[in-house]
This record gives C-alpha cells, structure tokens and sequence, in this order.
C-alpha cells in the first residue's frame, strides 16, 4: 500500500490518512497522485474503499483549499472530523473538544453521584481515577504543534 506514495501516509486499524503540504500546486499534485495509487492499489488488491467516508481536512491559513478526486469521483471537503476520539478542525480549535470532554465528564460524574451513596474520598477518588480522569487526559499530547504549515488531510 505504501510503494511510490509521496506524501505522510498514516495507517490505524481501518483507517487511512494521506497529508501533505500544499502550499504549491506541485504539493497538491502530489497528493492527487498518491490517491491515484491508493485507488489502483485497491483496485489491485480487491479491496472496497468507503469512498463516501473520505474527507479532506483544508488546514492552515492560507491554505488554497483544492479540491481532489479519488476514481471519478470528488472527495466531499469537511470543516472538522474527529479523529480516533479527537474533534480535530480546519483551525486546530479545541474550543468543541473541551466541551465535548467536559460534558463526558459531567455526565460520568452524575452518574457516580446518583450511583454511589458514599462521598468518602477512599470510595470517590478510585472512581474519578478510574472512570473519569483517562477521559480528561485522552490525547492531551497531540494538541502542541511545533510549526504551522498550509496542509490537506485526507481520510
């Protein structure tokens, strides 16, 4: 799957991301072509991609924003997609991933107090610890970019 591919190609389970910086057209030319290959690939292999599952993620601020294919077919442009549980958008805002987290939160936490009638802290904290603190500190590292650059992601 990776043979002649130009561009950053990350693999997780069932999922793919093509990224690359596109601040020039051969940098979106590059990244047409990688889809090419992943599109012949699976054509090859007789794998189904979920093409209505791809989106392009236009990052950065003078990002020119192009528009790709994959087979006939134009990959629909997205505003935010969440990311192995991290809403990730266009601005890298985390502003509705910290919301997103402080309602899980607050949800957990009524749960534990409509559920457990102790308040002691030998009975609480293990409960924070356990259900609610793994939630608060999901992915905290992903969030320090080292440098800015104009690029597409395409999942």
């Amino acid at each position: 799957m990776d043979s002649g591919i130009g561009c950053t190609l990350s693999k997780f389970a069932d999922d793919t991301k093509l990224c690359g910086a596109v601040n020039t057209l051969k940098g979106r030319d590059a990244i047409q072509r990688d889809l090419d290959r992943l599109e012949r690939w699976a054509r090859v292999n007789r794998m189904k991609l979920n093409k209505a599952k791809c989106k392009v993620l236009h990052m950065g601020r003078d990002n020119p924003k192009h528009n790709y294919r994959m087979g006939g077919e134009w990959i629909e442009s997205s505003h935010e997609e969440k990311d192995l549980g991290v809403l990730v958008d266009e601005k890298l805002n985390m502003t509705q991933q910290h919301a997103l987290v402080a309602q899980k939160a607050t949800h957990i936490l009524g749960c534990i107090k409509s559920s457990v009638t102790s308040r002691s802290r030998e009975v609480i904290l293990p409960l924070y610890s356990a259900l609610m603190r793994p939630h608060l500190e999901y992915c905290i590292q992903f969030w320090g970019p080292q440098h800015k650059k104009d690029i597409d992601i395409l999942e």
